[in-house]
């Protein structure tokens, strides 16, 4: 008899963005004349096409695939030179990262769950609360932690509270643990960390032989100069950390797909037996056996992001979005409601009027306004009582909801 892994039995119902579709799919069979009014704010899908230049080098890309002097197989599983060359110059300048310590990937997302492939049991994982699902979520498809209790929470993860009061950036925790997950700037919260605190983070990892898991998939929207983009600014994370970047949000790739994670070789860890081990080759291996690596033409496409023109016509994208999350984070405070984020993420995070919970916020927006956003008690127990606004929409699109919002509130 075939056995499956049971750890999946572990998992909640579903994963919250499915959750998310099915009642949305549930209230338009039940309301097919209000269907057309709907506006998605929930889930963080950019919705601006491609930039032309990207589109451009794809196209071109596509072109010599037609050609048998320009055609291209099987390419380097860890991302082709062109591309990791550019990722260094423009994205980790002066922070002396090499190419080959650049994994080029289809999205920062698998490699945040597909990490775990080089970890062994037994560790003592922290994540901050609340948090991107998909942290928990491959922890409990990897066999590390028990079940969960009432509120949703696993055994065997260290939770740190991220509240108002902490800016959604926790301290340092007492006890010793392995594995630390940090996204900054956040999602779901869109806080930032400072250096100062990055610095502390860094500083524990290093004391205790911690390893830091660092989402920067978030960084191009970051418009406050002294908010660090890298876990790599920080002195010594080299020897602690490894970074996750993602084209999705910059770029507008969340549906062509590509992304990177940095692993410096100075990064090691020491096996049962005491012998020293870099995760540089441990990951690299990994990815050689398991991954044919991202198409020749989105790595093009990447690439092209950080052309001249390529630069230009993301930073309309960014200034598009943050404007959206702007006028988002206004209206919610024009109404009194108490609000975060938005100002360095283009996520605006929402404490719920009082006496609604965060799924009732979620009825209360779809039904009354016909508008999606996302409950915070799906990212955490910490995040009951909030609710997620995304700014990847169009501006037409986001000062209707601002209306609804007004209206129904």
């Amino acid at each position: 008899m075939a056995l499956i892994n049971e750890n999946f039995l572990k998992l909640k119902a579903g994963y919250l963005f499915p959750e998310i579709g099915r009642r949305v799919g549930a209230w338009t069979q039940a309301n097919p004349e209000q269907a057309e009014r709907l506006i998605r704010c929930g889930i963080g899908d950019v919705t601006e096409p491609l930039p032309s230049s990207v589109r451009d080098a794809m196209h071109a890309a596509v072109d010599e695939q037609g050609n048998r002097e320009t055609f291209h197989g099987y390419g380097p599983e860890q991302g082709y030179a062109f591309l990791r060359d550019a990722i260094v110059e423009n994205q980790f300048a002066g922070l002396d990262i090499s190419a080959d310590e650049i994994f080029v990937s289809d999205g920062s997302k698998c490699d945040t769950g597909n990490i775990l492939d080089i970890f062994g049991k037994g560790n003592k994982i922290a994540i901050t609360d609340p948090v991107y699902p998909v942290y928990v979520d491959t922890n409990v498809m990897a066999g590390n932690t028990g079940e969960a209790d009432e509120n949703g929470a696993y055994d065997g993860l260290v939770y740190l509270e991220c509240n108002a009061a902490n800016g959604f950036v926790p301290a340092v925790p007492a006890e010793k643990v392995d594995l630390i997950y940090l996204c900054y700037p956040n999602n779901p919260t869109g806080g930032v960390a400072t250096k100062e605190q990055l610095q502390a983070w860094v500083d524990y990892a290093l004391a205790n032989d911690s390893i830091i898991l660092f989402d920067a998939a978030y960084e191009a929207f970051i418009q406050d100069e002294s908010i660090p983009h890298s876990i790599f600014e920080i002195e010594g994370a080299k020897k602690c950390a490894i970074e996750f970047r993602s084209f999705s949000k910059n770029g507008g790739f969340t549906g062509v797909r590509c992304g990177f994670t940095v692993i410096p070789k100075e990064l090691t860890v020491k096996t049962s037996a005491g012998e020293e081990i870099t995760l540089h080759s441990l990951w690299s291996r990994r990815v050689s056996t398991k991954f044919n690596g991202a198409s020749y033409p989105v790595q093009r496409g990447a690439a092209a992001v950080f052309s001249p023109e390529g630069k230009a016509q993301v930073a309309e994208l960014i200034e598009h979005y943050m404007g959206n999350a702007a006028l988002l984070r206004q209206t919610c405070q024009e109404i009194g409601l108490e609000v975060f984020g938005g100002e360095n993420a283009p996520y605006v995070w929402v404490a719920c009027p009082e006496g609604v919970d965060s799924w009732g916020m979620f009825d209360k927006m779809l039904e009354e306004a016909q508008v999606v956003i996302t409950p915070g008690s799906g990212f955490g127990a910490a995040g009951e009582g909030y609710f997620r606004i995304s700014a990847f929409n169009s501006r037409a699109n986001v000062e209707e909801v601002c209306r609804r919002i007004k209206a129904s509130l």
